[in-house]
């Protein structure tokens, strides 16, 4: 694990990796630095890059702004993971059984083409002003993502396989566990990853219509105050939040469905293939022929 840990740390892999973001990143501050030069855009309107770089850091520095990130940070994840229980506990059966996908279908659809901004008012008057509005408005907006998502991966199941297991007499029970949820995994958890993310969106949202603490409100508080340099370090927060959970569902994904990652799987096997060595030679035995594996084959 540490060995992983030091490759993927290594200072060669991580420049290959970021410079080009970074160099992006420089050419995009080089023309807002440009635009603010020639007064193409007013101060007022887009603040300098270093401003928002130390309102970021004074905010991060108080006191009041970790009350405002856990707020959203809690009305996000509860809304991500009960979102995405209600996804898989409706994709589950849809999947399963043509008549469920046939009367859930029709009103899944019809809920992601409802714009929920209209009908966020209508849950903050239903579950009141507290977390429970802004986590419900979470969850309907990451709910569709994980329904479509997990649905497709267990339809689009191979049709050889299946048959190979009904061949050999396994049962439903036994076809959904070892050959559909294995293989819906890849498309399941990137409706997952899109989920995470419009859970944040949806905190957000709440917070603009009613809330008395969260990083919704501390925008819209510095926008009216015109402190855009403020309003654009909260939107910084917001940006490293949705990084953060997007990042959790991308290692999960990575640690699960590992066989996605075709390094990955020659490395494990080159692992499992040296530890048997050594275990023969503690034991005494003759090393025998090295068995055939996926890392010797490639």
């Amino acid at each position: 694990m540490t060995r992983k840990v030091l490759h993927a740390l290594s200072p060669k892999r991580l420049a290959r990796r970021l410079w080009p973001p970074l160099v992006f990143l420089a050419i995009l501050v080089g023309v807002w630095e440009l635009a603010l030069a020639v007064d193409y855009v007013s101060e007022s309107i887009l603040p300098h890059p270093k401003d928002i770089v130390v309102s970021f850091w004074e905010l991060i520095r108080s006191d009041f702004v970790w009350d405002d990130i856990a707020a959203t940070l809690w009305e996000s994840v509860a809304g991500f993971f009960l979102g995405a229980a209600l996804g898989l506990a409706l994709a589950i059966p849809s999947g399963l059984s043509p008549i469920m996908r046939q009367m859930l279908g029709p009103y899944a659809v019809a809920l992601q083409v409802t714009p929920r901004i209209a009908i966020a008012p209508l849950i903050i008057a239903w579950a009141g002003f507290g977390y429970s509005s802004k986590i419900w408005i979470a969850a309907i907006i990451a709910f569709f993502p994980v329904y479509v998502n997990a649905l497709t991966g267990i339809l689009t199941v191979d049709e050889d396989a299946r048959e190979m297991f009904r061949s050999l007499g396994a049962s439903r029970w036994q076809t959904f566990l070892h050959l559909m949820v294995p293989g819906s995994l890849p498309v399941m958890f990137a409706g997952l990853k899109t989920a995470a993310g419009l859970s944040l969106v949806g905190a957000v949202v709440g917070e603009f219509i009613s809330a008395e603490r969260g990083l919704g409100v501390l925008v819209q508080q510095f926008s009216s105050q015109l402190a855009i340099a403020d309003a654009f370090a909260v939107i910084l927060m917001l940006m490293f939040l949705g990084l953060l959970l997007y990042g959790a569902m991308e290692w999960l994904e990575r640690a699960t469905v590992f066989w996605l990652h075709d390094g990955r799987l020659v490395a494990r096997s080159r692992r499992r293939a040296a530890r048997a060595e050594k275990k023969r030679a503690g034991d005494g035995r003759v090393p025998s022929e090295p068995r055939p594996t996926l890392a010797g084959r490639r």
